[in-house]
């Protein structure tokens, strides 16, 4: 299907673009979320008088996701889950779970905004993208810990996904080899009698 491009999307194209996309991405997204309209003569003569209108309404929300990006950026979030000695999490940190973070933390962050390509599972450190808007890009750290303890420690730098691996220091006793030489079995002292 071919449609014309109400603002910028990433990997497709940008505003005023005709592009052709499969029927169900145009029907089931571009369409209903007013990011496209279909490619005819109707509404790319609406698009050429809407153009300064479409416009003007991106250059503000780039202002607004700007403004947002510059206190964003850089900015550390530390989510606390129960996670094995390996640092294997017993779940996941989503995208949902992000959201809700920054929310929490005073900014307005939608989930459609966060971009992880797939659930941390692991403790540590990651670095997550934040799409504010097609055009402004911001990304934050997130400290995976399994206390506020451990998150401090990861954010100085120490490494938790490795078990730590008690050494052991086995000192010889000298009197009890001394004494389990000189030992003599019962059964040697039996056949010494018989003979």
């Amino acid at each position: 299907m071919q449609v014309i491009l109400l603002e910028r999307i990433a990997k497709l194209g940008q505003m005023g673009d005709t592009v052709r996309v499969r029927d169900g991405y145009a029907r089931n997204f571009l369409l209903p979320q007013g990011k496209a309209l279909r490619a005819n003569k109707a509404n790319l003569e609406r698009f050429e008088r809407e153009r300064a209108q479409l416009e003007a309404r991106n250059l503000e929300r780039r202002t607004d996701a700007e403004a947002v990006a510059a206190k964003l950026d850089g900015e550390s979030l530390v989510m606390i889950r129960s996670a094995g000695e390996t640092g294997q999490l017993y779940g996941s940190v989503s995208t949902r779970d992000i959201a809700d973070g920054l929310t929490t933390a005073g900014f307005t962050v939608g989930r459609s905004q966060v971009e992880l390509r797939a659930p941390i599972k692991t403790i540590g450190l990651h670095t997550v993208e934040i799409r504010l808007h097609p055009e402004v890009e911001v990304n934050v750290n997130v400290n995976v810990a399994r206390s506020e303890d451990e998150a401090v420690r990861q954010a100085a730098g120490e490494d938790l996904t490795t078990p730590e691996q008690d050494v052991f220091e086995f000192e010889e006793d000298e009197e009890g080899e001394d004494a389990a030489d000189e030992s003599v079995a019962p059964e040697d002292t039996a056949e010494e009698d018989q003979a």
